[in-house]
C-alpha cells in the first residue's frame, strides 16, 4: 500500500515510521527545508520538501497512485486543503485527517474530502469513558462513508435485556453486535450468545438505532 503523509512533525514522522516497518511505501511531505532534511536523515520513508497545498508539488510527489492520504500537519486549515485536493484531484480512496482544535471538528467531513477525522481530545474522552463507565453507551469510532459508528457498553448488573440468547433479543433493525469482550477474551457472537454482567459489548449502530440499542443494553 502506498501512503502519502502531509506534515513532518512528530505525528507525521511517527505514523510514517510505523507504516514503513509494516512494509508499506510511504511518501512524507514537509514544507520546512530544515525539518525535511532532519527527517530525511533518520527516516526510511521517502521525504519530499514541498508544500502539500500546492497541486503541482503533490503531482511531483507521486500522489497519482497513492492508496491513502494522511493530513497530519499542526494546522487545521492546511489539513482541510490537503484532504480536499487528495480526494478531488487525485481520487485517493481513503483520506485521514488530523483535527488539532476540537472546535473545527465539524468541518472535517466528506464535503472537504475527509473519510476519517482524528481528534485527540475526543479520543481521550472516549477512552476515559470506556475505562470508567459501566452501564453507559460510549461512542468509539465513526465509520467511513456512512453515519454508522462503533459503540461500546460495559454491562451493569441490572442490564435490561437480561441473560437471554442473542437470537431472542429484540435488536434494532440497523444495529449489529460485532464482538463481546469477556475476562480479556474476544467472543464472536452468534445466536446462542448470552450476555453476562461486566461484558464489554461492541456494536455498530446508525443514528436511528442507537437509542433503541441503548434502551436494550443500558436502559432509558
Amino acid at each position: 500500500m502506498k501512503v502519502a503523509i502531509a506534515g513532518g512533525g512528530k505525528v507525521g514522522t511517527y505514523i510514517a515510521g510505523d507504516l514503513v516497518r509494516s512494509g508499506h511505501t510511504v511518501v512524507l511531505i514537509e514544507r520546512d527545508p530544515a525539518r525535511a532534511a532532519e527527517v530525511a536523515a533518520t527516516s526510511k520513508a521517502q521525504v519530499r520538501e514541498a508544500d502539500a497545498c500546492e497541486l503541482t508539488e503533490l503531482h511531483a510527489a507521486g500522489l497519482d497512485d497513492a492508496d491513502v492520504m494522511v493530513a497530519a500537519t499542526g494546522e487545521d486549515q492546511v489539513n482541510l486543503v490537503v484532504s480536499l485536493l487528495a480526494k478531488q484531484e487525485f481520487a485517493i480512496p481513503r483520506v485521514v485527517a488530523r483535527v488539532n482544535h476540537p472546535k473545527n471538528q465539524w468541518l472535517f467531513n466528506e464535503a472537504w474530502g475527509v473519510d476519517v477525522s482524528v481528534s485527540s481530545p475526543q479520543l481521550l474522552t472516549a477512552l476515559v469513558e470506556e475505562a470508567v463507565s459501566v452501564g453507559s453507551l460510549v461512542q468509539l469510532l465513526p465509520l467511513r462513508g456512512s453515519e454508522a459508528k462503533l459503540v461500546e457498553v460495559r454491562l451493569a448488573p441490572d442490564f435490561p435485556c437480561g441473560p437471554v440468547p442473542l437470537s431472542r433479543m429484540a435488536l434494532p433493525r440497523d444495529a449489529t453486535i460485532v464482538a463481546v469482550v469477556r475476562e480479556g477474551h474476544v467472543i464472536v457472537p452468534n445466536g446462542d450468545t448470552v450476555f453476562e454482567v461486566a461484558d464489554e459489548v461492541l456494536a455498530l449502530v446508525t443514528p436511528e438505532s442507537e437509542a433503541d440499542l441503548k434502551a436494550l443494553l443500558v436502559g432509558p
